[in-house]
Parts: structure tokens; sequence; C-alpha cells
């Protein structure tokens, strides 16, 4: 048995002592009553206070954004179908006639703006005029949205 390895002992942890526990506190009498107030001495007569000035009655009125919405003489083209960023063209499903040379302007929840109309292409073919019913493609100056509105400006 001489090769076999000697198992060493398990050490044994020391033990610890229980936690001292503080002294009891003496119990205290259940609640004390408050120290009384010396008498007020009688108020003398005082001269009348200034009121404070007046508020009005009524609250000013924020004020209001601009109507989002067309403005007079505007007519509604089409909307945004989809919008392709790499390229900056606008898809755009139109309901009336459009034409290169027209102004547009594209109003939605976070754009507004308005455009000279330069190219116009139906199926990759460069096209003059579209007429509704028509799915286009605009290349747009600045992001359109999905569900945008297309409108075309008086000139």
């Amino acid at each position: 048995m001489a090769a076999g390895k000697k198992k060493g002992k398990a050490k044994v942890k020391a033990k610890r002592s229980p936690a001292k526990k503080s002294p009891a506190k003496k119990k205290s009498p259940a609640k004390r009553a408050a120290p009384k107030k010396p008498a007020a001495a009688p108020k003398k007569a005082a001269a009348p206070k200034a009121k404070p000035p007046a508020r009005p009655a009524a609250k000013p009125k924020p004020v209001e954004a601009p109507a989002r919405g067309p403005k007079p003489g505007e007519v509604r083209v089409g909307v945004v179908t989809h919008y392709y960023g790499h390229l900056s063209v606008a898809a755009v499903k139109l309901e009336v006639v459009l034409a290169v040379g027209q102004t547009i302007r594209i109003l939605g929840h976070t754009s507004d703006f308005k455009q000279r109309v330069d190219s116009i292409q139906i199926e990759h073919e460069q096209v003059q005029e579209a007429i509704g019913g028509d799915e286009v493609g605009l290349k747009v100056t600045q992001h359109a949205r999905e569900h945008d509105v297309v409108y075309r400006v008086p000139a």
C-alpha cells in the first residue's frame, strides 16, 4: 500500500462565536405630552394690508401652430407609397394628371416641402406627363415618407 496516495485530512473550520446581542433597552414612557406654548399676546390693530395686484381673469391663449393641411388653391395629386433613400426617389400613386415642370408640395407627419418636378418615371422610363392611376417615381429634394400627401401648387 505504499504506492497509494495518502489522503489529506479534511480541515476543520473554526467555529464562529454567536453574534453578541446589544443590551436590552429600557422601555420609555408611552408618549410625552407636547410642551405648551405660552399664551399669545392680544393682537394690536394693524394698518390695513395692501392687496396684491389683481391677476387677469382669463389666461392668455397659447400661440397656435400653423395649419398642416393643404393651402388654398392646392390640388391633391397623390400619395407617397414608398421612398427609396439611396436614390432620393419617392414612388407616388397619382390621382390626377402630373407633368414635368409643375411645382408640388409634399406634406406629411414630419415632412413639408415644395419642389419643382424635374423628372417623372414610369417603369424606369422617362415620361413628360402621367395620368391618374399611374404609379410613378419622382426625384425629390428632401426625405419623403410613406403616406405623405402630394399636392400641386398653383403657378
